[in-house]
């Protein structure tokens, strides 16, 4: 296996403009308020960051060496400016990011628990996320978007499309842009849809949101699905009766929260443990796996190692303070993603991490 130069598929098209593998990833962006640990009314102070799943998994991405572009929308202020900003500096192509001069960028602010046991306050490690993106940007986005700017150039020149299920939720309007995703010739493009089921963002549309997904799922080459929210959506999170029920997607990924996760690839089917790690936080995980499984297939790896390289991503969210995690080097992410079986069940994150940073 190798990160870069990998020899060309027939059915991914080679980026014209790179020798690197060139993702686009559509939706919305949100600048992130953090407060401090404790009740949310008494944090004098919050750190500022970014969040949203494509601008994530975008993120993941340009960290493994794939050329990745993010398109979406921002308002016209100074938390927009910052997203693209922030994005850009940490590699990723904003040339499609589009600047609406009435609507606002979407934030959310961050509640983290101290575990004082007092009736506004979290339990210590877990956090809530208070959205405040009605009326957004983003929600604008439509169809008009795939041809604005140099949005069109980058959509015929990428080997790989990524969308979320919370991209699809935010209008009527967004969820024809993410339809005509799906629809788009493939032309040797690959469409990669993550469910990202969010309840609250269907509201108004609750009814209608199982089949607009679904139909996501079926028209998608990659899909993941998170087993507890496929189970509210699709009545099932089986990893063999939802291969059963969506057989149209070439890949479909099971992830099963901190336990495993099942991938199908075709006929194929492997299944891979979670690593063993002691969470910081859950927010980005999913992100972060996404990122790194559809890293390892542009480079041709094979399905158990694009599962690890995923679980791998995941971990280091999940053991970090924010939505987007800072990886390990890439070179010890593949020599822990090659490991004999016997090695990968016993293996503690945060303990291999370390001794692989002390051993280079």
């Amino acid at each position: 296996m190798t990160w870069l130069n990998a020899p060309e598929r027939t059915n991914i098209r080679p980026s014209r403009t790179s020798s690197r593998p060139r993702v686009v990833t559509v939706g919305e962006g949100l600048a992130v308020l953090v407060a401090q640990p404790g009740p949310l009314e008494e944090s004098e102070t919050f750190d500022r960051t970014v969040g949203g799943a494509e601008a994530n998994v975008a993120t993941v991405l340009a960290q493994l060496g794939v050329d990745a572009a993010w398109l979406s929308r921002v308002g016209d202020d100074g938390f927009g400016r910052y997203l693209v900003h922030h994005l850009a500096d940490r590699g990723v192509d904003v040339s499609a990011v589009g600047t609406d001069p009435r609507r606002p960028t979407a934030m959310y602010v961050k509640e983290r628990g101290g575990g004082s046991g007092r009736a506004t306050d979290l339990g210590e490690r877990m956090s809530r996320m208070l959205y405040y993106r009605t009326g957004s940007a983003a929600s604008a986005l439509s169809q008009a978007d795939l041809t604005a700017g140099s949005a069109a150039r980058l959509l015929a020149d990428c080997e790989l499309i990524h969308v979320t299920g919370i991209t699809t939720a935010l209008s009527e309007s967004a969820t024809e842009l993410t339809e005509a995703l799906i629809t788009l010739p493939r032309e040797g493009r690959l469409v990669s849809f993550d469910l990202n089921f969010r309840p609250a963002l269907w509201t108004g549309r609750a009814i209608a949101a199982t089949e607009i997904l679904a139909r996501h799922v079926r028209g998608s080459d990659v899909v993941f699905l998170g087993a507890d929210e496929a189970l509210a959506v699709f009545g099932t999170g089986h990893a063999d009766e939802l291969r059963a029920l969506f057989p149209e997607p070439r890949q479909l990924i099971v992830k099963n929260d901190a336990h495993t996760v099942t991938g199908f690839d075709g006929t194929q089917r492997v299944e891979v443990p979670a690593l063993r790690l002691d969470v910081t936080e859950r927010i980005g995980a999913g992100d972060a796996f996404a990122g790194g499984y559809l890293a390892a297939l542009l480079y041709h790896w094979p399905l158990e190692q694009r599962l690890r390289l995923g679980h791998l991503c995941a971990a280091a969210a999940l053991t970090g303070p924010g939505d987007v995690p800072l990886l390990p080097p890439r070179p010890m992410l593949e020599r822990l993603a090659t490991m004999a079986e016997s090695a990968w069940a016993e293996l503690y994150y945060s303990d291999a991490v370390g001794t692989e940073n002390r051993a280079s």
